[in-house]
């Protein structure tokens, strides 16, 4: 049974110190983890990244960005509601010098960077760095010179896990705090596992890559974390939190801008609110509002709301079990409004994820993933190992690594997994309009400056 007070240790994650404790007589440790990861140059490549619809001409249309920011305000309000509670419930957590608000930051920080490792062009962006090493031939060529579990990590792309190796990475310099981190993590296991356990929410996906394990299991062990029956770690409660303010956020807000871009009709969508808010929704009030953007926003507000106050009632009822392991499902799969989510879901799926736009964004992104992905990695095999291919051509592309690449040392009698690694973290990293732009020249589509 995991306990609260272990749960909330002080302390900052450095892979290289133990139980690091940090003092700071202005700003909370999550205070300081949110003003970290704002000035962090990963969060503010989030603006130029897509949510749903591309990014262009529609000044409404959310990007990772703001996505993220709105899932951190979310986010900030169920851990502060959820925080009342547990120190109401655990009077020696108050002794300690826990908050509701200091609850209620880990929660708006670990939320603020749950998008941090998605790569370019959204989710289509994974499934094509994904099928590169699986389906392309200098994807394929790597996986003799791998092991298995690092394979399955490349033939399995996952932004959470991407953002977990970006949060821990010794050269970002955010070193988050453990409760931060942990909340972070929605899915506390490694790519390649025996076999998952049925109906377990926090082993759908995989939170960290291989060699990040060690990193994962150090965080687990301070905090006092503990393992499910099949070897993976537990969640830590406070990431269902993070992932019910995702939830509810790309529910309500996508649904919204596939209203504002007329791909859902208004009367439709207040149907869709509606079997949310049930008898607070006042139809005639809601039609005196002059615009269908006013409109838009009331019914947002409203059903965020009420959404929040579902998931606390859910959080308070389910805590115990979280805490022993007996609970893992989404908070929002059941609360009260769980099928008129899944049904704005159904509509969200065939109306706004099957758009025309949405589905040209996808076509886009697998083809430019891709060819960056053949170009450096072609250049990087010829370099290595079929080096009678070396040429001109790839040691210009070699030159377009950044500087820090760790080309050093290497020859084919190395492990390349670290370095691939790399290259993962070089193309994830990108925003659309760079990756769009550096393809484009590297494939003689355009040049520079042009």
């Amino acid at each position: 049974m995991m306990q609260w007070e272990k749960l909330l240790t002080s302390g900052r994650f450095d892979p290289k110190i133990s139980g690091q404790q940090t003092d700071n007589q202005f700003r909370s440790e999550s205070e300081r983890d949110y003003d970290r990861i704002i000035f962090s140059a990963p969060f503010r490549n989030l603006q130029d990244k897509t949510q749903v619809f591309p990014l262009p001409e529609h000044d409404f249309v959310h990007t990772r960005l703001t996505h993220s920011l709105e899932v951190s305000s979310v986010g900030r309000t169920l851990g502060k509601s959820a925080g009342d509670f547990l120190i109401k419930k655990y009077a020696h957590l108050g002794e300690k010098g826990i908050t509701a608000s200091e609850i209620g930051a880990i929660v708006a920080a670990a939320a603020l960077t749950h998008d941090i490792g998605n790569p370019p062009f959204g989710h289509a962006g994974e499934t094509a760095i994904s099928d590169f090493f699986r389906f392309h031939e200098y994807g394929q060529v790597w996986q003799k010179h791998i092991t298995p579990e690092q394979w399955e990590d490349l033939c399995n792309f996952e932004g959470n896990a991407q953002g977990f190796r970006m949060l821990v990475a010794q050269n970002n310099g955010l070193k988050l705090s453990y409760a931060t981190l942990a909340a972070f993590t929605k899915y506390p296991r490694p790519a390649y596992i025996f076999e998952k356990e049925p109906g377990r929410r926090s082993q759908k996906k995989f939170g960290y890559y291989s060699d990040q394990s060690k990193d994962y299991k150090q965080l687990a062990m301070i905090l006092g974390i503990e393992k499910a029956t099949n070897g993976c770690w537990l969640r830590h409660p406070l990431a269902f939190l993070v992932e019910a303010a995702d939830d509810i956020c790309y529910s309500i807000i996508d649904l919204e801008d596939g209203c504002t871009l007329g791909l859902v009709n208004i009367e439709e969508t207040i149907i869709l609110f509606g079997a949310i808010l049930k008898d607070r929704l006042d139809r005639e009030k809601l039609d005196s509002y002059p615009t269908q953007a006013q409109k838009l926003a009331i019914l947002r507000a409203m059903a965020i709301n009420q959404l929040i106050q579902e998931t606390v009632e859910a959080f308070e009822l389910h805590e115990e079990a979280m805490l022993s392991g007996d609970f893992d499902q989404a908070l929002t799969e059941v609360i009260p409004s769980a099928d008129a989510l899944e049904n704005i879901s159904k509509i969200s799926v065939k109306k706004i994820y099957r758009s025309k736009p949405v589905l040209e964004k996808e076509a886009a992104g697998y083809q430019v993933l891709e060819g960056l992905l053949e170009v450096f990695s072609r250049a990087l095999n010829h370099k290595y190992y079929q080096t009678d291919l070396y040429s001109g051509k790839d040691k210009s592309i070699l030159r377009l690594l950044p500087e820090d690449f760790p080309l050093a040392g290497l020859d084919a009698s190395v492990n390349p997994y670290p370095m691939l690694r790399v290259l993962m973290d070089f193309i994830s990293g990108m925003t659309d309009k760079y990756a769009l732009s550096l393809y484009r020249r590297v494939k003689g589509i355009a040049l520079p400056g042009a």
